[in-house]
């Protein structure tokens, strides 16, 4: 078989395990193997081949991980509400009691237990909160 033959065979098997493992960066390899399947299509010699697949795919890997498709950061699980079904969520607060300067705590049954709330930078009024974050057993709220 000749080498554009094996680098779009290769090719082809990184696409089959990218489709099992959903990432996109096996499909930006698979692209600079089927860009050195070109490059030998046109007679040149196998070192180069390989050079050209290492640099395009590691400039679309690059490209890939710089766009708004690519590594994202990390967020912050506790205000997440893709992570924590809870933010968002509206409790009920009868009595709020101030902590410290700004700071109110509470305790309020939510899910069918009770928990710690806690209110920053408001005044500590009775009512309905929504809950902005879930810092391990206390809720963190603002006000409707």
């Amino acid at each position: 078989m000749e080498a554009w033959t094996w680098w779009l065979v290769l090719a082809g098997l990184i696409v089959i395990c990218e489709l099992m493992t959903g990432t996109f960066y096996l499909l930006m390899i698979s692209t600079g193997m089927f860009v050195a399947a070109l490059v030998s299509l046109l007679g040149i010699g196998v070192q180069m081949q390989m050079l050209v697949a290492a640099v395009v795919s590691s400039g679309a890997t690059l490209a890939l991980h710089r766009s708004r498709f690519g590594w994202q950061g990390r967020s912050d699980a506790a205000r997440d509400p893709n992570v924590n079904i809870d933010i968002g969520q509206q409790v009920r607060v009868d009595e709020w009691q101030e902590q410290s300067a700004g700071v109110f705590v509470a305790r309020t049954k939510y899910r069918g237990a009770m928990w710690d709330v806690e209110l920053r930078q408001s005044s500590g009024l009775a009512g309905m909160y929504v809950i902005d974050a879930v810092e391990g057993s206390r809720l963190i709220v603002r006000p409707i």
